[in-house]
């Protein structure tokens, strides 16, 4: 059993350190949607002390074409503010794949209509004038309800 986590194309190396590290840690299957604003050779891993970075099941995709050309046939789950459905609404299964986009622009419009049943967003205040939750922090939050819903598959 796993889920697949999805950055399509992440800008900050924290964001993506901090899900790896919960991906190490949970089973889950991270995957990694060029470009990339920084490098992930084993050298700029090592410098950044990431120790669990051995543990972590990754793939990377050249583009989010070629990840759909490979895994558009499984169900996708698109966290977006501009999801229609709340995350906890959504039944996760099994293999699902959970995308999230750039930091700074989120997942492309297009993409998002093309699967907006699919499109699920965090709640939070309207009266705020934040764009959206931190990417870690996100997907760690629908990952863990995801996980929570498979009564957490492997995990003690």
């Amino acid at each position: 059993m796993a889920l697949h986590i999805v950055f399509v194309e992440p800008e900050i190396p924290p964001n993506t350190g901090n899900i790896a590290r919960t991906c190490a840690a949970t089973d889950s299957v991270l995957h990694l949607v060029k470009p990339l604003g920084f490098d992930i050779d084993e050298k700029s891993v090592r410098r950044a002390g990431l120790d669990y970075w051995p543990y972590v099941k990754l793939e990377v995709h050249e583009s989010l074409d070629d990840f759909m050309a490979k895994y558009g046939e499984r169900r996708l789950w698109l966290a977006t503010t501009k999801g229609g459905h709340r995350y906890t609404d959504a039944e996760f299964h099994d293999e699902d794949m959970i995308l999230f986009g750039r930091e700074t622009a989120g997942l492309p419009k297009d993409f998002i209509a093309k699967h907006a049943d699919r499109a699920i967003r965090i709640p939070m205040s309207e009266s705020t004038r934040l764009r959206s939750f931190n990417l870690a922090n996100s997907a760690n939050i629908i990952l863990f309800e995801a996980l929570r819903q498979l009564d957490f598959p492997g995990l003690e």
